[in-house]
């Protein structure tokens, strides 16, 4: 166990979003009995925002928007900063959402919380499942595109096929702005849009890359252009939704989209990963991964660990997530209809 927490505490050490070990034994470590809820960490608590088993979760009478404060005694802060050297991210934004393991996980079937739930405080024991319970309650797919009020379009970037751009992007024209939600994982689906939204070919990223012959050098690439010289087709405002949940595909498919003619990012730092995900080979058969390629914009700003360029930083705050609100789709409306 101590050799495979000191292998996971060097990879940790990188600072990179797609660097991590998993193995038996670290699991063991943080332990494979998980409480049946996801959560998120906001102002140093951690607030459950979805279920992993509903009828889990009901039967433990956990509820989405609980703001649990202890764990077995412990402030969830502590918690995370005692297993911090454990938890792997480029940023802060993205190892608190890497912690999902450090804070009610353990290897027992049951643990003590302390929970506020409508302005009241209370103790409770709820219970925790091996982590094969939730195979076999998927979540279902979300939609790919929504219209909301006051004519603005809705585009779930992490569901959109590269083969639906044009009928989705076609069906948008009249819009006056569409909110591309790039807080997951893209389908490479950047080239395709930037079509639509841009007036010409832009230069979006340049590169460096490793010089195998000579360790610790590294050469300078131009990157792609996306985009095309035909008439702008779409005329509204474009906004960008990030966050920590953006990593590396996401990353850089916002880079693109910020080239956008009229384009705004709002949301919150993202994972800090772009690039490519290249393996790394440990001893004794292990593996593990490090972003093998540096992705700048085109005056030179790093990405890597600082993540992209963010227009409005908005961050959800504890009481707008009890609400069940969205603050940053929300400021997204906002900015669409010129509030």
């Amino acid at each position: 166990l101590d050799f495979h927490l000191a292998m996971l505490e060097l990879v940790v050490s990188v600072d990179d979003s797609h660097a991590d070990l998993v193995t038996d034994l670290t699991n063991d470590f943080f332990g494979n009995q998980w409480i049946p809820a996801k959560f998120q960490i906001v102002e140093e608590k951690a607030i459950i925002t979805d279920f992993y088993s509903a009828s889990l979760a009901k039967r433990n009478d956990l509820q989405i928007g609980d703001i649990i404060t202890k764990v077995n005694g412990k402030n969830i802060q502590t918690l995370y900063e005692g297993k911090e050297k454990y938890i792997s991210g480029s940023n802060q934004a993205r190892k608190k959402l890497n912690a999902f393991g450090a804070i009610f996980n353990g290897s027992t079937d049951s643990v003590t919380i302390e929970l506020i739930r409508d302005h009241k405080t209370m103790k409770k024991s709820i219970g925790r499942y091996p982590a094969d319970y939730f195979l076999y309650n998927p979540k279902q797919p979300e939609e790919t595109l929504k219209m909301l009020a006051d004519n603005i379009g809705y585009v779930n970037m992490g569901s959109l096929k590269i083969e639906d751009v044009s009928k989705t992007m076609d069906s948008l024209l009249n819009t006056k702005a569409i909110i591309f939600d790039i807080r997951n994982y893209p389908n490479g689906t950047a080239n395709a849009i930037s079509g639509y939204i841009s007036s010409k070919p832009n230069d979006f990223y340049k590169k460096i890359i490793p010089d195998l012959d000579y360790p610790g050098k590294f050469i300078w690439g131009d990157g792609d252009q996306y985009g095309n010289d035909d008439p702008l087709k779409y005329h509204g405002k474009v906004i960008l939704l990030v966050n920590a949940n953006s990593q590396s595909h996401a990353e850089f498919t916002a880079m693109c989209l910020q080239t956008a003619n009229n384009v705004i990012t709002i949301g919150n730092q993202t994972s800090g990963a772009d690039g490519n995900a290249s393996q790394i080979d440990l001893v004794g058969g292990f593996e593990t991964f490090i972003t093998g390629m540096g992705i700048f914009y085109p005056d030179g700003q790093e990405t890597q660990r600082k993540g992209v360029k963010i227009d409005l930083v908005i961050k959800p705050t504890l009481q707008g997530m009890v609400e069940g609100r969205d603050e940053v789709l929300e400021k997204a409306i906002n900015y669409a209809n010129g509030l």
